[in-house]
């Protein structure tokens, strides 16, 4: 089981100061953070993609290359990368490069985004996203397995004799999640693949989401990738943490209620009581936590939106010391519950180990 954050990179007015931090400032405290992650024992930090105010990571690889630099363990990822407005040739070779820089410990999500406007600024028509989702990743999987490609389909100019560089590292390309929140399609192309499929579980109830993972689960199994409870799965969660549970309830208030994301919606308390979103002791998070398994089923990635709505960085911090606190209790508790035939995580090294594996076993008779 991995656990890790992710940031979606918003600017937003912190409501208690009434201040507003500065993009720069922002941006310095993306890689604050991710660093406090690797120091806690987090296993993954993972960074969104937007090209509008009052977002800043507009360019993943390089604050993740930046990141990777100053951290040795930290698994570098990305919620999400846009497969539908970015080129595939320019995604193969960026993220190649990224698996070199960091060797190896890095993969990427990929996902349509949410926001519509982005569509027409990369020269995309967004009634297509679907559509352009599907031709993307077929491109990029083509580029990162094969060295001479091929290719022409409806949304790009064709490839003859194309290769990709860098070629990926040790010929293995980088794992891909496939995030999805509502769409069908995402979860058929992550089963059809055997990827990873992402359910960013933040803002709807479960029930929604059960649906999309069993139905990527039932097809994952289809393609012959192994059981549908052996299917790779990853959610999202949120949580605001205080010792004692009023306080953190108190304190959180203010934000959760003028949050772009959920801001001017349902209350805190029935939000926390319809999503994962928790508010409240480290033990009710824990307890909350566990309850993912018995909703989704087992799955092998685990991360939590910390750095949003306008927190301080200060706030967000010790939001990351209480995370780090529960973590062994965490960690410890889904082992014991995990079935033996339940794969753990995909890293680089053991996709590479998997791959010799297949290569040296004797064809049976």
């Amino acid at each position: 089981m991995q656990f890790g954050i992710f940031t979606v990179g918003d600017v937003t007015r912190d409501p208690i100061a009434g201040t507003t931090i500065s993009e720069h400032q922002r941006i310095k405290n993306t890689v604050e953070i991710a660093k406090k992650a690797e120091d806690i024992g987090l296993d993954v930090f993972a960074t969104g993609e937007h090209h509008n105010p009052p977002f800043v990571p507009s360019s993943p690889t390089t604050t993740l290359a930046y990141i990777g630099a100053q951290t040795e363990k930290l698994l570098l990822s990305t919620s999400t990368t846009l497969i539908t407005t970015n080129d595939p040739v320019k995604l193969a070779e960026d993220y190649a490069t990224l698996q070199h820089l960091v060797d190896g410990r890095m993969d990427l999500m990929l996902g349509r985004g949410n926001t519509a406007p982005v569509y027409p600024w990369f020269g995309y028509d967004g009634s297509k996203a679907v559509e352009l989702t599907i031709e993307h990743y077929q491109l990029l999987r083509r580029l990162w397995d094969e060295d001479v490609v091929s290719w022409e389909g409806k949304f790009r100019t064709p490839l003859q004799s194309f290769t990709a560089t860098p070629r990926p590292l040790d010929g293995v390309a980088p794992f891909v999640w496939h995030g999805s929140i509502r769409t069908p399609e995402v979860a058929e192309l992550a089963a059809y693949y055997g990827d990873g499929y992402f359910a960013n579980n933040i803002f709807w109830p479960k029930e929604h989401y059960i649906r999309l993972i069993n139905f990527y689960r039932q097809r994952y199994a289809h393609y012959g990738h192994g059981q549908p409870h052996q299917a790779i799965v990853g959610l999202g969660g949120q949580f605001f943490m205080r010792k004692n549970s009023q306080d953190a309830v108190n304190e959180f208030r203010p934000y959760f209620d003028n949050a772009p994301v959920y801001g001017h919606g349902p209350s805190l308390e029935d939000f926390t009581a319809q999503t994962p979103l928790t508010v409240g002791s480290p033990q009710q998070f824990i307890e909350k936590t566990l309850t993912f398994a018995d909703y989704f089923g087992d799955y092998q990635r685990q991360l939590f939106l910390v750095d949003h709505a306008g927190l301080p960085q200060k706030i967000v911090l010790e939001q990351l010391d209480l995370l780090g606190e529960v973590l062994p209790t965490l960690r410890a508790e889904f082992d014991a519950r995990r079935p033996a035939d339940v794969p753990d995580a995909p890293t680089h090294a053991a996709r590479v180990a998997a791959r010799d594996a297949a290569v040296e076993a004797p064809v049976s008779a």
